[in-house]
C-alpha cells in the first residue's frame, strides 16, 4: 500500500512563494528526489498557478490523476489525456485523500500546497513529509507551516539529499497529538 506524503520546496526562512505569489526563485536550482506518485492532491491556488489549465495534459510533470481540493470547481473542465485526469473535490481533505488512494492503485499519493498540507496534518492523514530548502531568503510570502498551533508533530528523519545548491530532507511522521 502506498503512503501519503506531502512536500514542498521552501526558502530558508520558510516561505513557499515570494511576496507577489511567485515561485520562480525557489525552483532555480531544484532537483527532486522522489518516486513517481500514483496520484496527486493539490489545492486550488496551486492548480490556478498554471497560466493555461489545459497545459497540464501536455506538460505537467505528473501524468497521473489529479485531485484538486476546492470550494468551487472551474466553469470549464481542463483537458485530460490517457493518464492525467482531474477531479475537483469539494467535500474536504479526507475525501480527496480517499479518492486519490483509490486512483493511485497502491502507489504513493503526493500532496502539495501550503493550505492543503496544513489540512492534511490537521486531519492526521500524512505518513511522510518531504521538504527541500532553496538557497534563498524571501522575507515575505506564504508560510508553509502555519495554522498548526494546536498540533505537536514528531518526525523521524528517514533520508537526506544534499548537493551544491539544496538540501532535501524526508521525515516519517512518528506521532501527532492535539
Amino acid at each position: 500500500m502506498g503512503k501519503v506524503y506531502f512536500g514542498m520546496i521552501v526558502s530558508l526562512d520558510g516561505f513557499i512563494n515570494d511576496r507577489h505569489g511567485k515561485i520562480d526563485k525557489l525552483y532555480e536550482t531544484y532537483q527532486p528526489h522522489y518516486e513517481f506518485p500514483g496520484a496527486v492532491v493539490m489545492g486550488r491556488n496551486s492548480f490556478d498557478m498554471a497560466s493555461d489549465p489545459d497545459g497540464y495534459a501536455d506538460h505537467y510533470e505528473f501524468q497521473v490523476p489529479l485531485f484538486i481540493l476546492t470550494h468551487q470547481p472551474p466553469e470549464k473542465h481542463p483537458k485530460e489525456n490517457g493518464q492525467l485526469t482531474f477531479t475537483f473535490v469539494t467535500d474536504g481533505i479526507e475525501s480527496a485523500i480517499s479518492q486519490a488512494k483509490t486512483a493511485a492503485s497502491g502507489k504513493d499519493v503526493l500532496v502539495f500546497g501550503a493550505n492543503v498540507c496544513q489540512q492534511l496534518l490537521q486531519a492526521n492523514l500524512a505518513d511522510e513529509l518531504q521538504i527541500c530548502f532553496a538557497p534563498v531568503l524571501l522575507g515575505e510570502g506564504t508560510r508553509f507551516f502555519e495554522h498548526l498551533e494546536d498540533l505537536d508533530i514528531l518526525l523521524k528523519k528517514i533520508r537526506t539529499y544534499v548537493d551544491d545548491e539544496q538540501v532535501e530532507i524526508w521525515y516519517k511522521i512518528r506521532q501527532q497529538t492535539n
